[in-house]
């Protein structure tokens, strides 16, 4: 409910390379303040959620409202993560923050009122969670889309790690700080001190200078940026392997920590406080993960360390389902939390680094709501398990996903992107035009005439067909390539977009990586000109 609970950060748009050290982008100052307001940030969101858990308890012995709690927190994600990634792209981001962030406090401080004067009932708590669920939402994709503008490619792991380290270190001290201080002062002083905390985050934010990074010269609105996104992620290869690692490695690591609970009071005979010591060590092993990662990148390749994290995390869940010994699951829940780290940070590395600037919050959007589903997706799918073949069953049946989804995504690299230049390449001159055109005129059709010599036709369609993933990604609806009847050496390439502001759009999400593709597949032409390039507007229709 506080910052992001989803750790992030984000690099330029070149090749991350292993940091100088584990500390090093809190040299930066602006990202050093808005790391400490964050973590006080998500401190007071666990400690509220602890809080808000307890009191509904006291309102309703009704175990359908208590789990509607995590319903009213979570939900305002799925319905809002993707338009509030179209939002920060298209939107000063500083701004979206800003007025997420004053939105989150004025709910927090109601419910604490509220509570003192003891009128909160189980609707209105609902609503006021369901609330900071929203101020959530769209906070998540516009927090990790603005530290591109705080640090280097250089310190982008570094930079994820601590973000993780943040996260971390609050889960694993939040809910206790929550639970002390809802016996001692009660649960309306834990919402203010949430609210409070919000005040951190703001004044950051308020005296942070952003330099905005080069807009469009036709804007883009929420709905188009929403349309445009959706079209990358599906043409984007490297990000949709970023998603489909991440699914893959999600779905069966939820087991440990949705059965954990359980795992604690019917395996290991431990009451509460004991359950939270074993949480705390997933937090704490994910905060020591952090602090090693840095030197595990410099050694291993990127999809070898995901390899070696995925194995770890599963023999973690293994042991806790053979040995039930509390000493022992505190160890391998260490281990299992710099896992979890190092698999989490280097996907965030990987979806960060394999998209464009322009559409950079809408792709993390995807990305977190992978992972959130992919969470909740295995939770039910483990609970299932374990009720119908028990826990250990279940936790064994998790390990092995684990390490069979490890095969089979194998082959599915997340260095794909790797050594493409993603920095946006030099703005293209707009095509000419013959009177006036409305930026929403179309729909466009665009040719590319090419004289190809025969012998290397193969070789020059296997290039410019890899050109049609460019296109599509970055706005074209149909896309072909045509060979002369009449002519073998005549080529021509189409494709259509919806409108004209979208076409010059199109040439402005150009990146160095894709000019380099198109003076590739020019390379092939013979002609004495460059290729002919011709835009076609849609007719209008005649009145009858």
């Amino acid at each position: 409910m506080g910052a992001p609970h989803a750790s992030g950060a984000e690099a330029d748009d070149t090749v991350a390379r292993p940091p100088r050290s584990a500390l090093s982008p809190l040299r930066r100052p602006a990202y050093r303040r808005l790391w400490l307001a964050s973590l006080v940030s998500n401190l007071g969101t666990w400690m509220h959620e602890a809080a808000g858990a307890w009191l509904m308890t006291m309102l309703s012995h009704s175990p359908l409202l208590v789990a509607l709690m995590q319903t009213a927190a979570s939900l305002p994600f799925f319905l809002l993560a993707f338009p509030a990634g179209a939002f920060a792209d298209v939107v000063d981001r500083r701004r979206v923050l800003l007025i997420t962030q004053a939105w989150m406090l004025a709910a927090a401080a109601a419910l604490g009122v509220l509570a003192l004067a003891g009128l909160v009932t189980p609707p209105v708590l609902l609503g006021l969670t369901f609330a900071l669920g929203l101020g959530s939402a769209m906070t998540s994709p516009a927090w990790q889309a603005i530290t591109p503008e705080l640090v280097s490619a250089q310190d982008l792991p570094a930079a994820i790690a601590l973000g993780g380290v943040a996260f971390n270190l609050a889960r694993a001290v939040g809910p206790a700080l929550g639970g002390l201080a809802t016996a001692s002062v009660g649960p309306g002083m834990v919402f203010l001190l949430n609210a409070a905390s919000f005040l951190a985050v703001l004044a950051v934010l308020a005296t942070w200078r952003r330099t905005a990074p080069r807009a469009f010269e036709v804007p883009e609105d929420v709905f188009g940026a929403m349309r445009a996104g959706a079209r990358y992620v599906r043409h984007s290869l490297p990000l949709r392997i970023v998603l489909t690692r991440s699914a893959s490695f999600v779905v069966f690591a939820s087991a440990v920590w949705s059965l954990l609970p359980l795992v604690a009071r019917q395996l290991f005979g431990l009451g509460a406080v004991g359950y939270g010591l074993l949480l705390g060590c997933l937090g704490l092993g994910a905060v020591a993960g952090a602090s090693v990662l840095p030197a595990l990148r410099r050694r291993l390749p990127v999809d070898r360390l995901m390899a070696a994290a995925a194995a770890t995390f599963a023999l973690s869940s293994a042991t806790l389902a053979v040995v039930h010994q509390p000493v022992v699951a505190g160890i391998v829940l260490l281990a299992g939390g710099a896992a979890w780290m190092a698999t989490m940070s280097t996907i965030n590395i990987a979806a960060q680094t394999s998209v464009s600037a322009w559409v950079r919050a809408r792709a993390l959007s995807v990305s977190l709501l992978v992972i959130q589903g992919s969470m909740a997706l295995g939770a039910l799918l483990w609970g299932s398990v374990a009720v119908h073949a028990g826990l250990p069953a279940a936790l064994l049946m998790a390990a092995g996903g684990l390490l069979i989804g490890l095969v089979l995504v194998s082959r599915f690299r997340l260095g794909a992107s790797e050594g493409l230049d993603l920095t946006p390449a030099d703005p293209v001159p707009a095509p000419p035009l013959a009177g006036d055109l409305a930026a929403d005129g179309g729909p466009v059709l665009v040719t590319v005439e090419y004289l190809i010599e025969p012998p290397r036709a193969e070789e020059f369609v296997r290039a410019i067909r890899r050109l049609a993933r460019v296109r599509r990604r970055d706005g074209a609806q149909l896309w072909g390539v045509f060979r002369d009847a009449a002519d073998p050496a005549r080529y021509v390439e189409t494709f259509t977009v919806e409108s004209w502001a979208e076409h010059l759009r199109q040439h402005e999400r150009m990146t160095v990586a894709d000019r380099e593709l198109v003076a590739l597949v020019r390379s092939f032409h013979i002609g004495d000109q460059l290729p002919v390039v011709t835009h076609l507007i849609a007719a209008p229709v005649p009145e009858t």
